[in-house]
């Protein structure tokens, strides 16, 4: 989860294997596994992109030359997408869905530096390469938000359109960003101590896989008191959860199971980046042009952006009721949201 406030509400491993030595037939079983449980989950392929190999999902496959790629947060898989690619094949789109590196049976590079903005943008650039598009439209939820901002900056000719979920544009300050939320939220907030303390959240989520997740999605969680430590640390190690859960058991163990495969390091990594994202992003142009949806959770902890026109001025936004898990609390609106942008985009 990504830029969640440290005000009492819901907070928002150590595995690695660069390469893949199953054949074909093996990783599409096993991914069906992981990410299916579900006749309606289609089944994956592995991608050679950028120096890595993608677990990737596909709808819509007979959509050619009309691609859009969704793209997951934390901690999340590609099946938190699942209510979005029928209904996006079905309107006529090439939907395309990767476990980004660090996911699933996605590569998960043992660097730290491999999972900054420049490669996380990069392999997205190379799946479109991979399929043969100049470009698509890119659709992300909270750090896949952060992603397909910063593939929008750093490569704006690849991205047609923005739909971003949660995370609204982050703007670039003077201070680095972790420097900054360590002055102003303190060590404690996760995001801090995720870099400040590397390895030790990793190692309690991976001890608390099933209870971490469980406790993590969940809705009409009501508010509480926050307690001293770090939020998502002691989030993992709650025996009773808060509020109410957003998925059923079976959907949850999608994400459990990928977890246990995996643990968490690879994808804390992504936060482990953030300055040296800052500092990647120094002198790129911070305007991004293209049309672009932003959709609110209502009840979302994550800030809005008082600004967010002066950065994506041909934005228009739209709030949904619901929290954080906007895609899987609210599929049906959701999915509406989008359809009825992209229908009015491809009318103008």
């Amino acid at each position: 989860m990504l830029q969640q406030q440290e005000d009492g509400h819901q907070p928002v491993g150590s595995h690695s294997d660069n390469t893949s030595t199953k054949t074909g037939q093996e990783v599409t079983g096993m991914g069906r596994q992981d990410a299916g449980m579900t006749t309606d989950f289609p089944e994956p392929t592995r991608i050679p992109v950028n120096g890595v190999e993608l677990e990737v999902f596909e709808a819509g496959r007979q959509n050619a030359r009309n691609p859009i790629v969704l793209c997951h947060g934390w901690p999340e898989h590609a099946f938190s997408w699942r209510h979005q690619m029928p209904a996006l094949a079905a309107a006529g789109y090439h939907v395309i869905v990767p476990n980004q590196r660090g996911y699933g049976n996605s590569s998960r590079p043992t660097e730290v530096t491999d999972y900054d903005i420049a490669h996380l943008s990069g392999d997205l650039v190379a799946l479109l390469d991979h399929y043969g598009y100049d470009d698509a439209t890119f659709v992300g939820h909270d750090w896949g938000a952060a992603v397909v901002w910063g593939l929008t900056l750093l490569h704006p000719n690849r991205v047609r359109k923005v739909i971003n979920l949660s995370l609204p544009y982050l703007e670039r300050g003077d201070k680095p960003w972790i420097e900054f939320m360590e002055e102003v939220l303190g060590s404690d907030f996760y995001f801090v101590h995720f870099n400040r303390q590397p390895g030790v959240a990793d190692a309690v989520f991976e001890e608390n896989t099933f209870q971490f997740l469980r406790n993590m999605y969940r809705k009409d969680v009501p508010l509480a008191e926050p307690q001293p430590g770090c939020a998502l640390i002691n989030l993992a190690r709650m025996e009773t959860p808060p509020g109410e859960p957003i998925m059923s058991d079976n959907e949850l163990a999608v994400f459990v199971s990928a977890f246990e495969s995996t643990g968490f390091t690879g994808s804390l990594n992504w936060y482990r980046n953030l300055d040296r994202n800052w500092r990647l992003l120094a002198d790129v142009n911070p305007i991004i042009r293209q049309p672009t949806l932003m959709i609110y959770g209502d009840r979302d902890t994550v800030a809005r952006s008082e600004r967010l026109t002066e950065f994506v001025p041909n934005v228009e936004v739209v709030s949904l009721d619901c929290g954080h898990w906007i895609q899987q609390e609210k599929p049906h609106e959701t999915n509406q949201a989008i359809l009825k942008w992209l229908d009015q985009r491809d009318a103008a």
